[in-house]
């Protein structure tokens, strides 16, 4: 029995591997089927495997079948927002910077406490590895630079909102 097994398994071993069917390149296309190929006048691909990653389809652009019954206008380049509406926009935007404005402050404030003028107190392994504390003053120098530039952008980005008129802009200061 166990001769019939070895002898079958020999078999399998002597039997030589289907090739992989003759690919056709059509200009930016490929197919296996030789009719198709012809008809074309599709070029016999040489050498080793192909693959083909099927790209994703196009989005198509619907246009609108019938025009909007809301009361909103319609929005596209050429209307232009009522002031007041605007108004609410600006003052919404000039809150979220507010706030934002606040939190960087406060990541700054943690920074240079962190940071402690370049001379942070050693923590560990630290005493014991000059590098890893030299490693970690660079860290605390860059997130304090990270953190003075936000809050330099923020202020930026505020003053530019806030140049309407509106005092938002100096309360930030």
């Amino acid at each position: 029995m166990i001769r019939g097994l070895v002898a079958c398994l020999a078999g399998l071993c002597l039997v030589p591997a289907q090739a992989q069917e003759r690919i056709y390149r059509c200009g930016n296309e490929y197919t296996n089927n030789a009719e198709v190929a012809k008809s074309r006048g599709c070029k016999p691909m040489e050498g080793g495997n192909i693959t083909v990653i099927q790209g994703p389809a196009p989005q198509r652009t619907v246009a609108p079948s019938a025009p909007r019954s809301s009361s909103a206008p319609a929005r596209n380049g050429n209307t232009r927002t009522d002031s007041a509406e605007q108004r609410a926009r600006d003052s919404d935007a000039r809150a979220i910077l507010e706030t934002e404005l606040r939190r960087a402050e406060e990541r700054l404030a943690e920074a240079k406490k962190a940071y402690a003028d370049g001379e942070p107190e050693k923590q560990g392994i630290e005493s014991r590895n000059y590098q890893r504390y030299l490693d970690r003053v660079a860290e605390l120098k860059a997130a304090l630079a990270r953190a003075e530039s936000d809050v330099t952008s923020i202020r930026n980005e505020l003053n530019r909102h806030s140049g309407a008129g509106t005092p938002a802009g100096n309360a930030a200061k």
